[in-house]
């Protein structure tokens, strides 16, 4: 069975999903790599991201050789769980890895790929997993290069299901993409291909969809703390609430008090977050955007209604 990837990135529908071809358990890997089933791998960063992405990539038969972190705490923790060496000098990084994946904080990524690219030279595959920053920082230091973006919400303390998650790549040239392409499909059955200029879209859209929600679960549990409520009340609320959006647009899904602007109850729950000045701002300010995409929304359902502004 051949790969084959659709190379149009205009929408995501144009992206071909590629089901994982087996040999036994074993993905059967092409190209450079031979009979390989697995690659070595070196992990710049132990965050979130990286501690689950190497863990997966581990449990998929591949060799993460190496952790560089920056402290030796958080380096060693992951490393004995994927049974690799923990360094926090990445001048001392591994000089024979097929592939180095860079996940650390955005403001370090690019003197981080400087440094491995001093001590390992421009030929090694590099990937970044940021959702936005462009590909384009490898260039200069790396000649074979990407972007390996599994778009999900990580812990270090809890396990995810990569078989579900997306993972959205980019590289350099072909060769490159046909190996990521090869990795992804490793641990997900879903690999998009997806351009910079995108999947800056994609991570701003992902910031709101899950970071925004979740720091309003956070606002949620602090208001019932103060009722001694639990936060588990909330639960099939927003159980509810997720599994709608999945069969349903989010502007039809939507509910509460601010849709029909009913001020009355805007205004007594806006005084009842006196205590909270910041909060008791983004309540006027979200109350006042779901009113605008509602009057939107009638817009576009009813095209010759008069909308009140």
């Amino acid at each position: 069975m051949s790969l084959t990837i659709t190379r149009n990135t205009n929408n995501l529908s144009n992206c071909q999903l590629v089901k994982r071809q087996h040999v036994g358990d074993k993905l059967n890997f092409k190209k450079e790599f031979g009979n390989l089933s697995y690659m070595k791998i070196v992990m710049i960063g132990s965050g979130n991201l990286a501690t689950n992405l190497a863990k997966a990539l581990k449990n998929a038969g591949n060799d993460i050789i190496q952790v560089v972190s920056r402290t030796m705490e958080s380096a060693s923790m992951l490393a004995k769980t994927i049974g690799a060496s923990a360094i926090t000098d990445i001048s001392h990084t591994c000089l024979d890895a097929d592939i180095y994946i860079f996940s650390v904080k955005d403001s370090v990524l690019e003197s981080c790929i400087k440094s491995v690219a001093e001590r390992v030279g421009h030929n090694k595959i590099m990937v970044h997993t940021a959702g936005s920053i462009s590909m384009d920082v490898f260039c200069g230091h790396a000649n074979r290069f990407g972007v390996f973006y599994p778009m999900q919400t990580f812990s270090k303390q809890r396990k995810v299901n990569f078989e579900s998650i997306p993972v959205f790549i980019e590289s350099s040239d072909n060769e490159t993409l046909d190996i990521l392409h090869n990795l992804a499909n490793q641990i997900t059955e879903y690999v998009y291909i997806l351009d910079s200029e995108k999947r800056r879209h994609l991570h701003l859209s992902a910031v709101w969809a899950c970071n925004f929600v979740n720091h309003c679960y956070c606002v949620a549990a602090k208001i019932l703390e103060y009722s001694g409520l639990p936060f588990s009340v909330m639960h099939a609320l927003i159980d509810e609430t997720a599994d709608k959006v999945k069969t349903m647009h989010p502007s039809d899904a939507q509910t509460g008090p601010a849709v029909r602007y009913d001020e009355n109850v805007i205004a007594h729950q806006h005084s009842m977050m006196s205590d909270m000045p910041l909060q008791a701002e983004l309540y006027d300010l979200m109350s006042r955007s779901i009113h605008q995409f509602s009057q939107e929304k009638e817009g576009e359902d009813h095209p010759q209604s008069q909308i009140r502004k």
